[in-house]
């Protein structure tokens, strides 16, 4: 006996400490630790360390479960032989003997039958427990695993579930009652009979008394306290953001590289991102501008420009029906919402502001053999006449963006979207100026970062910190600076695209922002875009950039005048509710390289006293313009007229002409 006594010591010590990792939920956390949602197959299960329990529960649990748990090494003799006996006398298994830690090997490794063969690995395990563990990790881990009925496993999803508080809120009667519920959830439960709970809760204050944990006052007292009792996971009413859940779980596979299990049972805590209030304001706005009968859907991603944190998150109008994610999966068209990436790549090449092109009909033919290409104006409407580059954007005039995409040559918009970080394939083709080629929601919110945080390269970030079920860190978000794009040339074009909801820019057509003008309070930037099939707006202020997508999952085409509005409007009223409250700012201007004036926006020269409209545009340095308008003097050979720099010769008539 000996022998063989020395040798399960000694195989025991060879195996070493056994994991003591149990399926539990993985739980996501919004930017204020607010808990948003969790991950389960149907268990609660949240792991709390020791300390974070109330020590009224630990001792009601030792003292009706296992008093001399403190003393014994995994097996309590005396209790052992005192079960036998009764069970002897009453010629029945009457009585348990099991210690805490023999409970806790049983829940972790084994099944519950009752076999010799599962006696014997409890055994052998409860060993390794005792040699391997202190007596506080192995009270830990077993209150953290029993069974206490309602599919609430360990105390913290019990508290939760029984009282609607954490386990360190336990009073001492919550706590008596709570620690009565194992032996029998089914009958010890006070929602199923408040009678035996009652009577249990009894039992175990006396345990405690008698075991020198409480008085007997405190005992009494406890015994007819008044319980309010919840009956709920907590969990099942938080539902906050799905897709932006969904989007979160994919994260932890792809990026972090974390298997389905580990996600789904491994105890994780995920600190996300998201902004609880501005994640209910776009859901409201969807709801609010969506008319119900309409079966158009709805993309919306909004981010912290600094950092790409993601703050909300729509992927489309009702995930029960469709958890597929617009926001992230759909590639679709991005109409003119891709000319700011084609004027960035302008501003490289010399242009500014005012460079002027004429805006009409246009027919383009290609020496290469290529088909003949018309693009059209919205509604068929041209200038006609020469319009400024400023007002181009304004206006989302087509010709323009063409004629300028022709002439940086059709690979500089590519290169360009990868420079602000889109991934997805893209057409070498004249209609890629038109936003022909498809994106994600997603890739363009981080593309319209990098113009609001003035070049800053940033990627979309759903999670800033894992932890595991011990509370160690296993991923921490880094903050990396890059400086992707010039911050003069992202400055004047971010002025541009404020442009877009000034009527100052006003010409052939209105301004593209004009709808949602009278709806907005403080300075934005932004860009709408449509196709036959797909609705744009994206904007942004310093703090927030909103991309919106509206569109028929199909591709049916957008016929309805209402549902051409939704995402200008989705974006207007979720913008400003969600910067409710915070300062307004304006666009920060880089300490050098730009320089402002004043030009007569129809031709983007520089105002005098007698142009009837001016506005203050921003310039690279050096590329301001020098010539005055003297369209509007009373005296065409005043001092300023004479004074004006030399005309210069339009860039694009030095070259070869197109056909019109």
């Amino acid at each position: 006996m000996l022998i063989l006594f020395a040798g399960i010591m000694g195989y025991a010590k060879i195996l070493g400490a056994p994991p003591l990792a149990v399926p539990q939920s993985t739980l996501f956390f919004a930017d204020d630790g607010a808990l948003i949602g969790e991950s389960n197959s149907g268990q609660k299960r949240y792991w709390v360390g020791i300390k974070d329990i109330s020590p009224d529960l630990v001792n009601a649990t030792v003292s009706i479960e296992d008093k001399n748990f403190y003393e014994h090494h995994g097996f309590d003799y005396k209790r052992i032989a005192g079960a036998v006996l009764a069970d002897i006398q009453a010629f029945a298994k009457v009585q348990g003997a099991s210690t805490i830690t023999q409970q806790y090997a049983r829940n972790l490794f084994l099944e519950h039958d009752k076999t010799w063969k599962r006696k014997l690995m409890e055994a052998f395990y409860t060993i390794r427990l005792e040699m391997n563990y202190s007596k506080q990790d192995i009270l830990e881990g077993y209150l953290n695993t029993i069974y206490y009925g309602n599919g609430a496993y360990g105390v913290e999803a019990a508290s939760q579930y029984y009282y609607g508080k954490k386990a360190s809120e336990l009073t001492l009667a919550e706590a008596s009652m709570l620690a009565g519920i194992p032996k029998g959830p089914s009958l010890y439960s006070p929602l199923t009979s408040m009678e035996k709970a009652k009577k249990r809760q009894a039992i175990i204050l006396q345990s405690m008394v008698k075991n020198g944990y409480i008085n007997e006052k405190s005992a009494q007292s406890a015994a007819v306290q008044t319980l309010t009792l919840v009956g709920e996971h907590t969990t099942q009413r938080v539902k906050v953001a799905p897709y932006f859940q969904d989007a979160v779980k994919n994260a932890l596979k792809n990026q972090l590289h974390l298997d389905d299990r580990t996600i789904a049972l491994g105890g994780l805590k995920v600190f996300t991102t998201l902004n609880v209030k501005q994640q209910e304001a776009a859901e409201q706005q969807v709801s609010n501008n969506v008319a119900s009968s309409s079966e158009i859907q709805i993309g919306l991603v909004a981010m912290d420009p600094k950092t790409g944190a993601v703050k909300a998150m729509v992927g489309g109008r009702d995930y029960d029906k469709s958890p597929f994610n617009r926001a992230v999966q759909a590639i679709r068209q991005p109409g003119s919402t891709i000319k700011p990436l084609l004027y960035y790549a302008a501003l490289e090449q010399g242009f500014t502001p005012s460079s002027t092109m004429r805006s009409e009909f246009t027919t383009f033919h290609f020496d290469d053999g290529g088909a003949d290409y018309t693009p059209h104006n919205f509604n068929n409407k041209y200038a006609d006449d020469e319009i400024t580059l400023a007002q181009a954007l304004a206006v989302s005039d087509n010709i323009f963006a063409v004629k300028t995409h022709l002439f940086l040559g059709e690979e500089a918009l590519i290169e360009t979207a990868k420079k602000f970080g889109i991934s997805t394939k893209m057409a070498e083709v004249p209609s890629l100026a038109l936003g022909t080629s498809g994106v994600r929601v997603i890739e363009m919110a981080n593309a319209y970062s990098l113009l609001a945080n003035g070049g800053n390269r940033v990627d979309p970030t759903l999670i800033t910190r894992v932890e595991d079920y011990n509370g160690h860190v296993i991923y921490e978000k880094e903050d990396v600076t890059k400086k992707v794009l010039d911050p003069a040339k992202a400055y004047v074009m971010t002025q541009m695209m404020t442009g877009v909801f000034d009527p100052k820019l006003n010409g052939y057509s209105k301004v593209t922002g004009s709808t949602i003008i009278n709806d907005l309070t403080r300075p934005y930037a932004g860009k709408s875009g449509s196709t036959e099939t797909d609705s744009w707006m994206i904007g942004y202020s310093p703090q927030l950039v909103t991309a919106v997508w509206a569109g028929y999952d199909m591709g049916k085409p957008i016929e309805l005048v209402a549902e051409k509005t939704y995402a200008k409007n989705i974006w207007a009223n979720f913008m400003e509710e969600a910067l409710d409250g915070k300062p307004v700012k304006a666009f920060k201007q880089p300490k050098e390289g730009v320089v402002g004036v004043y030009v007569n926006p129809e031709n983007g020269k520089l105002a005098t006293k007698d142009c009837p409209v001016k506005r203050l545009t921003y310039f690279v340095a050096g590329t301001e313009p020098t010539e005055y308008c003297t369209e509007h003097l009373k005296h065409t050979e005043s001092h300023a007229a004479k004074k004006k720099a030399p005309k210069k010769v339009p860039w694009y008539k030095k070259i070869t002409p197109w056909s019109h």
